[in-house]
């Protein structure tokens, strides 16, 4: 399925052009496996980050507030994902439009897309924002959400939405500084974000002095005021510096969504958007699926998410990093690059998840006790999810890799179709159907068969259609 328009018959090849010279944010030239470690390692570090200050505002929630309140943010937080998933769709398509864009040293353009990506991201997330204010309560009562933990949900959600461009537009500056070659700026804002979430979320709780308590609320006002810092940092930082994404003067008017760049952001990235919906779709199924075995089943499943949340991680930053070196690489009209990087990229992702893999599942027992505790009759039933599942993590994170290459591309409307296959009549297919022969391990061995599904059809899409296509 051809997504964009073909190669020009008889462009140059690398060895028959000359090179231009290298500039800051380069992701082109130099040895691939250093490259490749050098800029994916920062988003590395930024995604546990990310993860773990999600975990300490939760734990500043639940103790400072209570159960409740924690149940409050876990019904908000549902809603912001599918918020984000949007972003993060538009995002990437930004990185992939810049990368090619710089890679073929046409800064103008790689501006002109960073400009229309951000102005476009803060367009939605103001609209959203305000939609978000009048419609939050009627979305909290369409998800069930509890009556004794509505209240603090509502007050929690209003102040996410109010403040929702922040974390949005905080997330397309560091996408589209990664398409420039940038990693180091987005962690060094990630940084400040959560320390500055980690120090405001219980002193505007619980209050200290002048600092009047907020409770719920506070927490929400904590994360918009760290995001917002995050942001501005990142501003700061990109001209301090005179990165290449800085627009100044009349590059000010790139703030202003061009039809075209428009055009690609979105039709590219809503499938993008779309996959992490299917992927949480997905999840919200299994969790229905794995309850019906019973609380300890329940247990040991939530607690093997925490496991597997830090396993996906590396492939998750070295898809991205493939991506941002291959949509370069394009630009630069070197496509022998292209499949030099996902090669390399597809090693590396397997030789960092499989022996991450191997230390959680030899450690399995200590590492589930942190959430389980030693005793707890749930424990058994984690050691047996990791044995059966965990593997199928470090196959399916191929699929990471070869869909970097696919959307630097512009390929994505494919492996959205193979993700939908490998997830719905793959994985829960497989459990409707040996469910009466398997019982509850059905629900266990869905996670390889599921993988297998999803990493064949990719394997043989990206080796045997013909989709290699760049605009």
């Amino acid at each position: 399925m051809n997504e964009a328009s073909p190669i020009p018959e008889g462009e140059m090849e690398p060895a028959e052009m000359e090179r231009p010279a290298p500039m800051q944010g380069d992701l082109t030239s130099g040895p691939i496996l250093k490259t490749l470690m050098l800029f994916s390692i920062p988003m590395l570090i930024s995604n546990v980050l990310q993860t773990l200050n999600g975990s300490i505002n939760a734990i500043w929630v639940g103790r400072l507030i209570g159960e409740s309140a924690l149940a409050a943010t876990a019904n908000a937080n549902v809603i912001m994902f599918l918020l984000f998933a949007a972003v993060f769709g538009f995002s990437m398509a930004t990185t992939v439009r810049v990368g090619q864009s710089f890679g073929a040293r046409d800064l103008d353009a790689a501006r002109r897309t960073f400009g229309s990506g951000v102005g476009f991201c803060s367009l939605v997330a103001a609209l959203v924002g305000i939609a978000g204010w009048f419609f939050a309560e009627p979305l909290l009562d369409a998800m069930g959400t509890p009556g004794e933990s509505k209240f603090q949900a509502l007050a929690y959600l209003k102040v996410i939405f109010v403040t929702l461009p922040f974390g949005s537009v905080s997330m397309m500056v560091s996408m589209g500084m990664r398409g420039a070659g940038d990693s180091r700026t987005p962690l060094y804002a990630m940084i400040m974000t959560v320390l500055l979430d980690i120090a405001l979320n219980p002193l505007l709780i619980m209050g200290a002095g002048p600092v009047p308590g907020m409770g719920i609320a506070g927490s929400a006002v904590a994360t918009a005021i760290a995001n917002f810092g995050g942001l501005v940092f990142q501003v700061w930082r990109i001209y301090r510096q005179n990165l290449p994404m800085r627009l100044r003067g009349e590059e000010l008017r790139y703030l202003l969504p061009k039809s075209d760049e428009l055009a690609f952001i979105v039709t590219k990235g809503l499938p993008m958007g779309a996959q992490m919906l299917l992927v949480s779709s997905a999840g919200l199924i299994m969790i229905g699926l794995v309850n019906r075995e019973g609380l300890n089943a329940s247990a040991a499943y939530g607690a093997s998410l925490q496991l597997w949340n830090y396993l996906q991680m590396p492939p998750f930053a070295m898809g991205t990093a493939v991506s941002a070196m291959v949509a370069q690489s394009i630009g630069a009209h070197d496509h022998a690059r292209v499949d030099e990087v996902t090669r390399v990229g597809m090693i590396t992702n397997l030789a960092l998840t499989t022996a991450l893999a191997a230390l959680i599942v030899g450690f399995d027992r200590p590492l589930l006790a942190l959430f389980l505790g030693g005793d707890s009759p749930a424990m058994p039933i984690a050691q047996h999810i990791q044995l059966v599942c965990t593997a199928s993590f470090v196959i399916v994170s191929v699929t990471m890799i070869l869909q970097g290459t696919f959307r630097a591309y512009g390929v994505v409307f494919m492996p959205l179709v193979i993700m939908f296959i490998g997830l719905f009549p793959g994985r829960f297919g497989f459990y409707y159907l040996m469910y009466p022969r398997l019982g509850g391990d059905a629900v266990w061995w869905s996670f390889p068969v599921g993988s297998v599904v999803t990493v064949g059809l990719t394997y043989a899409y990206f080796y045997l259609a013909k989709w290699r296509m760049v605009d």
